[in-house]
């Protein structure tokens, strides 16, 4: 099968912009499970969730983008609440079983798919803009517009979390709890409203990337999904907890993705994320950005 220098940049392109996408995606279970240890398997559909209700905000005349924005409080405060229910059931205790938190999540992962289609049914829901169905002419390439808005914002998105952990003080302490959570109380700071403070920014980040993922295509409610492996995949790539790396992580299973298809067809492109984990746990266990802790 012969593979042109044109076709190969092509691939690069789009690898680069979907990229962006998916590091949007795996920014928030970076947070919870990449820093904090706990392995929100709902955070795709939670992601789902957010892109069914930009398309409600749509519907009323909103601009999908900035009805991610307006959905970010929401999924705050949505944020607060899992975490609650998880410390309830699990920290209070004193001890934190794996099995019984993914047994959780996956619990909870369910009932917001089973809700979202009873609200929207079982098909597929997209949204309207002045970028979408346009594309930007690039010599012989044309880029989607709804591809360029998705990686501006992955990037931003990314970008604004990465600030925020390294330069605020409640960040840092977030970083922190990930390493040594029984060293906060020291400098008078409560690690559960730190945790509770993680979990309410990675549902926040959610309904961004949410809002990304019905711009880039029409979503239906079980889209979570086509997601997790990718989600999960561009955590450990990236070395757990690592925001830089959660972004260049999603770049090159992007790339890889996109190459993949071009060479062999949507059918093998599923399985890179899973071969590139097994193949970066195998090198290097703690991800290709990450420091053994």
């Amino acid at each position: 099968m012969g593979f042109s220098v044109h076709l190969l940049i092509g691939s690069l392109l789009s690898g680069v912009l979907l990229g962006a996408f998916y590091a949007a995606i795996a920014s928030g279970l970076a947070l919870v499970f990449g820093v904090l240890e706990i392995p929100n398997l709902a955070h795709p559909a939670v992601v789902v969730a957010g892109a069914l209700l930009v398309h409600t905000l749509n519907s009323w005349g909103i601009d999908p983008l900035l009805s991610g924005l307006m959905l970010a409080p929401v999924f705050f405060v949505a944020g607060i609440g899992f975490y609650k229910l998880y410390r309830f059931a699990f920290e209070s205790r004193g001890t934190v079983d794996p099995l019984r938190s993914f047994s959780l999540f996956f619990g909870i992962a369910f009932l917001i798919e089973i809700a979202l289609i009873m609200v929207y049914g079982i098909d597929f829901q997209s949204v309207e803009a002045p970028y979408i169905g346009k594309a930007l002419a690039l010599g012989t390439f044309r880029v989607p517009y709804r591809m360029l808005a998705s990686f501006v914002c992955g990037t931003i998105l990314l970008l604004a979390l990465q600030q925020y952990l390294s330069r605020t003080m409640s960040g840092r302490a977030i970083r922190a709890a990930g390493f040594d959570q029984d060293a906060l109380p020291m400098l008078s700071i409560n690690p559960g409203r730190i945790r509770q403070l993680a979990f309410g920014l990675s549902l926040a980040t959610a309904a961004v990337a949410g809002s990304l993922m019905i711009v880039i295509g029409p979503v239906q409610p079980s889209a979570d999904r086509v997601y997790i492996g990718r989600a999960f995949a561009v955590v450990v790539l990236a070395g757990m907890g690592s925001v830089t790396g959660t972004y260049l992580a999603g770049m090159l299973l992007g790339i890889a993705e996109s190459v993949v298809l071009a060479l062999f067809g949507a059918s093998w492109a599923t399985a890179v994320s899973f071969g590139l984990v097994l193949v970066v746990l195998a090198v290097r266990p703690a991800g290709l950005f990450g420091r053994v802790r």
